[in-house]
Order: C-alpha cells, then structure tokens, then sequence
C-alpha cells in the first residue's frame, strides 16, 4: 500500500503514471519533509513549479507562505531589491523601506525560478543566505536572519555554466542537494490521453462548453507531436481548440497543422525540413524502405532522426556532452540516457 500511496500524483492537479512520472513523485514526496535545498531541472512548460508547491505543501512548512521569484524577468539590481529588499534612499526610486522575498518566505518556502539567469555577483548573496541564513537589505548594515526553505528551477544545465564561469560551482553543489529532473511531454506519450481529458474537462467549464470526448484521430495526432513547449503547449492547445468547437467531440481539424503533421514542427531550433523531407533524406540513405511515415513507421523514423541528429552534435562539439546537451537544449542527463540507448558513446 505504500508503495502505490509514494507513486501516485502527490497533487491534484498532477496528471499522469508514466515510470518516469513516478520516479518524479517519490522524489518529490522524500524530499518534501527535509529540510534540505531541492533543485529542479527540466524542459520550459514541463511543470516545475507544481513540484515546487507539492514539495511545500507536504513538508512540514506547509502553513506557512510559498513565494515564487521568477529570476529571469528582473535585471540584477531590480533582483537583488526584490530577494533582500531595500531601505528608502537606498537608489533613486527607493522612496520607503521594503521587505524582501527572503523575508516574506520567512517560515515557508521561496521558489527560486529560472535559478539561471541570476547574475555572478548576485549568486554571492544567494550563496551566503543558503549557507548562513542571513542577509543584509540593500543600503542596510544590520544583518537579517531568515528561515525558509529554498527550492530553486532552472532549463539549463547548471554544470555547463560553471565550465563557462557563468554560474559558481559552489552555489551550484549548495543548490544540487536533491535534485529532481521533470521529463518532457515527448518521453511520456503514455500521459497524453489523462492531460488531455484533464484540459477538455477544465476549459469545457470556463468556456461553457459541452466537450464530451475527443475523437481518436486527434488524440493520435497528439501522441505523436513531439510537444517542444510540454505540457504548457498542450494546455494552450487544447483551450484553443475548444473555444473553437462547434459540437461535443473534441476534432482533429481543430488543431494547427504542424501539431497534425501537416506542417513543420515550429520551434526556435527548426531545420526548416518538415517530416516528409525528413523521411525522403532517410530512404536516399538507405535507412528505411518507404518514405511512409504513418503507422509502424513513425517511431523509427523519429528515433533515426533523433539518432544522426545527435550524431552530428556530437561531431561538432569534439564528444564533449555539456556542449552537446546545450546544443540540443535538452538536460545532460537525458542527453547521457540517449547516447547509451544509441550506442553512440565512441563519437569524438
């Protein structure tokens, strides 16, 4: 019976069963009554922040506030006033004395998002808080100390930074204590029929819609995109589509072509090749028979591509997998899991 409690979505608004999605609840609900600092790393849309809350939510912390800090939407001055806050006369715009996110998390939890962007001399004031608990505010002398927890997120490898001196290796191993990696939409296809019913049901509600189902063409389609903005982009899709709908089924028409498979997949690393070009490039190779991607086809046509792809990352970063994996924009360690599953380790 525990077994099945520690795997089972440790929120209601956590959606699927997949093995790697049940890693991801143990996890989540071992580290959640610690005290220890978690890191969480994943793809943007994939859902960091619901791990971030379920971790607060069952610690022992749970009554008291959980504030997120989105990192990568301030400068470095506007950040460090709104970490540690700030006494009036302070700059120019400070007109009163402020209270500071660190305080304001005092007795919870401070979710530190896109832990990335902050900059290296601001990552010394972070260090020293995680480290001491302490802080002064900007244009103060007396030192303030703070107890809450710290959960931080970031869509980069942190690793990779620190060999391009962008990111302290200090603050790094202070940060890593119990990390957490949230898969991609694309590595767990098996979740995408419980996400879209949780999305139909949502949106049918807010819109005054009666979605009853989606019909099976439309939920193929949608298993086999390969969700480059996760589970965000499919949450906007599926609200989308019913806004447009005109009758209960949820219908394939009511998708853009590039979710369908009739346009290139759209997304800031596109090849500009679409997937029949893809697969004619394949036959010319001698790699698979036909050019036809449907059907049994289609996963080993995604899986040659997704191999020569690596292949010639691999290539132009002289083996180095940091380079590769920031090449790619995918986390190191699915990076290491696919060069396994490829047998591409000897690529220099």
């Amino acid at each position: 019976m525990d077994n099945v409690l520690s795997d089972a979505p440790v929120l209601p608004d956590m959606i699927g069963y997949c093995d790697v999605m049940r890693d991801v609840y143990r996890l989540t609900r071992q580290a959640a009554p610690t005290q220890a600092t978690v890191l969480l790393t994943g793809e943007t849309g994939t859902g960091k922040e619901l791990i971030a809350r379920a971790v607060h939510e069952l610690s022992n912390r749970a009554t008291g506030p959980f504030i997120r800090v989105n990192c990568g939407a301030l400068s470095e001055s506007l950040l460090e006033s709104e970490l540690f806050g700030h006494t009036k006369g302070a700059f120019t715009s400070a007109h009163e004395n402020r209270t500071g996110r660190f305080e304001a998390a005092h007795g919870g939890t401070i979710f530190l998002d896109e832990i990335n962007s902050v900059s290296y001399k601001l990552q010394v004031k972070l260090l020293r808080v995680l480290q001491e608990h302490e802080f002064e505010r900007v244009g103060d002398t007396r030192t303030i100390q703070v107890d809450c927890r710290v959960i931080a997120a970031t869509n980069r490898d942190l690793l990779d930074l620190v060999e391009e001196g962008t990111f302290r290796e200090d603050l790094y191993y202070r940060l890593n204590v119990i990390p957490i990696d949230i898969p991609p939409l694309r590595e767990r296809a098996d979740d995408i029929p419980a996400l879209v019913d949780y999305f139909v049901e949502r949106y049918s509600k807010l819109n005054n819609k009666k979605i009853s189902t989606t019909d099976r063409q439309a939920m193929n389609c949608m298993q086999k995109y390969s969700w480059p903005g996760n589970v965000r982009e499919l949450q906007n899709y599926i609200e989308r589509a019913i806004v447009f709908s005109q009758g209960e089924v949820l219908e394939e028409k009511l998708f853009p072509p590039h979710v369908r498979g009739l346009a290139p997949v759209r997304t800031t690393r596109s090849s500009g090749k679409n997937l029949e070009d893809l697969c004619r490039d394949l036959v010319t190779k001698g790699m698979v028979e036909n050019a036809n991607a449907d059907g049994v086809l289609h996963q080993r046509i995604v899986s040659l591509v997704e191999k020569e792809l690596i292949f010639q990352v691999l290539q132009m970063s002289q083996g180095t997998q940091t380079k590769a994996a920031t090449k790619l924009g995918i986390n190191r360690n699915t990076l290491h899991k696919k060069i396994d599953d490829y047998q591409l380790g000897d690529v220099q």
